[in-house]
């Protein structure tokens, strides 16, 4: 029955897919923009689902089988992000109409360092990201259905290998036909799998504990957001980092900020990414509760693998026909990434490579096809991570692959939170140096990690961001005073959206106060 049902899952994802591509000439702002015609819903649904993948279900469920409440930290401080990006920075995208950051940060800095943040993205999101949303969804996978798929392979590894693959060319045929329409209706259908399978595993998980006072009772010590500042993983000092990280996340990321970019206008654009922000705190159920849940039901018998997490719960708690439910919320939280990732390397590549660099006089019939063709360049640079996340995984079962794999990722990260800080809140910075101090925040993140190793990571990147800052702000500020640019920095489409925004960014502190 499970079996049948992750079937049907696929089958009704491609056929939406397709139905959703457009036909005859395709315009580029149609494949990559949908024409700049997305209302707020779509825009709310659409980033949250690219958001989330199979990684928060196995790995940050992992992390909170191990940390608690605490690892709740890296979803819902992504609400500073959010409201930075709603208010402050999608304004500036808007203005310019651009297609890509890149546009916006070669208005402001110049073309080499528009080039570099182009080739940084591809290769963090087209290889990194992506790899790591076809590992973990072919691990969970391999995880519920081993006896079924046992015909793939006998030798584990393989079947995995086989999924990897089997799970990427699946994504990329209908994002390469369908562009950026086929990418947002496949996510309606697929945000509504991954929540609803989520909360109903909440909900079992739940009553498996005996409720929630017995919960909160038997797991108090896990209901805490700050850990102490020694903690080798999450400490409370970790929360700056945490939330200089999320202003290039949610701020200045091509493949998050692709549907705010596809709105039809800010107030569409604005609307949506708040609306996503509480659906945020519906992923932190979805995947925090359910890991401390299990923490709670195994007390001292602790997990070999924490990140199989997940598919623990799966196959202790619940029965067969709703496991394949929550299984497609599973493969669900991988398409909505994987496509949304593809959809926007293609872009990164086409409009900011293609015909910037190489064909600045290509019609968009040419700039489409080779975005369709850089697909398949991007569905190989993600396996290929995937099958190393794999090897990381099989030599060490015990080592939790997500904070390795942030740790990992902030060697170009640190460079783009330069980037979005100086373009929005300096005023004529030096293109040189930034394009310099962008190149040596690398360095920097690998000098500081091996001068200060046993420093919390989250930490080393606050020092790393703060002082690349500093580098490019303090010669501005002599030379230009200590000035902001010209205009409204923070931008409401309405007074009602601000207090929306507001309202928002309140909640967040009320949960750090009460779950202190």
């Amino acid at each position: 029955m499970d079996a049948a049902i992750v079937i049907l899952y696929f089958v009704t994802i491609f056929a939406v897919g397709l139905r959703a591509r457009p036909r005859g000439a395709v315009t580029a702002d149609e494949y990559f923009l949908s024409s700049r015609s997305l209302r707020w819903p779509s825009v709310a649904v659409s980033t949250i689902a690219t958001n989330i993948h199979a990684g928060h279900f196995m790995g940050m469920a992992g992390g909170a089988y191990l940390f608690g409440l605490a690892q709740a930290n890296q979803e819902i401080n992504a609400l500073v992000g959010i409201f930075m990006a709603a208010f402050f920075f999608v304004p500036l995208y808007l203005r310019r109409r651009v297609t890509t950051i890149s546009q916006f940060f070669e208005s402001k800095f110049g073309p080499r360092v528009a080039l570099v943040y182009s080739i940084l993205m591809m290769l963090l999101y087209g290889f990194m990201y992506l790899g790591s949303a076809l590992f973990w969804a072919a691990w969970a996978a391999d995880g519920a259905f081993s006896d079924s798929l046992s015909f793939l392979s006998a030798d584990r590894t393989t079947r995995i290998v086989i999924l990897i693959v089997a799970l990427g060319l699946f994504s990329a045929l209908y994002t390469a036909l369908g562009g950026m329409r086929a990418v947002v209706r496949t996510d309606w259908v697929q945000f509504a799998l991954l929540i609803s399978g989520g909360l109903i595993l909440v909900w079992v998980a739940v009553e498996a504990v005996g409720g929630w006072s017995q919960l909160w009772s038997d797991g108090r010590e896990r209901m805490h957001l700050h850990l102490p500042s020694d903690h080798p993983t999450i400490p409370w000092t970790a929360l700056l980092g945490m939330n200089l990280l999320n202003l290039n996340y949610w701020g200045a990321n091509q493949i998050i900020l692709q549907r705010a970019l596809a709105a039809q206008d800010l107030r569409q654009a604005q609307l949506g990414l708040l609306v996503g922000g509480i659906l945020k705190y519906i992923v932190v159920a979805a995947v925090i509760v359910p890991g401390i849940a299990l923490a709670t039901l195994h007390g001292e018998n602790s997990l070999a693998d924490p990140d199989r997490a997940y598919i623990v719960l799966l196959n202790e708690l619940l029965p067969a026909g709703v496991r394949g439910l929550l299984l497609c919320g599973l493969f669900a939280s991988l398409m909505s990434t994987v496509d949304s990732i593809l959809n926007s390397i293609s872009t990164l590549w086409s409009v900011d490579i293609y015909r910037r660099h190489l064909r600045p006089d290509a019609p968009d019939a040419r700039v489409v096809a080779m975005a369709k063709r850089s697909i398949g360049v991007a569905l190989l640079a993600g396996i290929t991570f995937a099958c190393f996340q794999l090897y990381v995984k099989t030599e060490n079962p015990g080592f939790p692959l997500t904070h390795w794999f942030n740790e990992l990722s902030y060697y170009a990260k640190n460079g783009f939170v330069l980037l979005i800080a100086a373009a929005a809140f300096l005023v004529n910075p030096s293109r040189r140096l930034v394009f310099f101090t962008l190149l040596a925040s690398v360095a920097l993140t690998f000098l500081v990690r091996l001068a200060l190793p046993e420093t919390n990571y989250y930490v080393r990147t606050s020092w790393v961001i703060l002082s690349t800052f500093a580098v490019v702000a303090v010669p501005t500020w002599i030379r230009s005073g200590w000035r902001l640019p010209p205009g409204r920095l923070f931008q409401a489409a309405s007074p009602g959206v601000a207090r929306f925004g507001l309202a928002l960014l309140g909640s967040l502190l009320v949960c750090h106060v009460v779950f202190h």
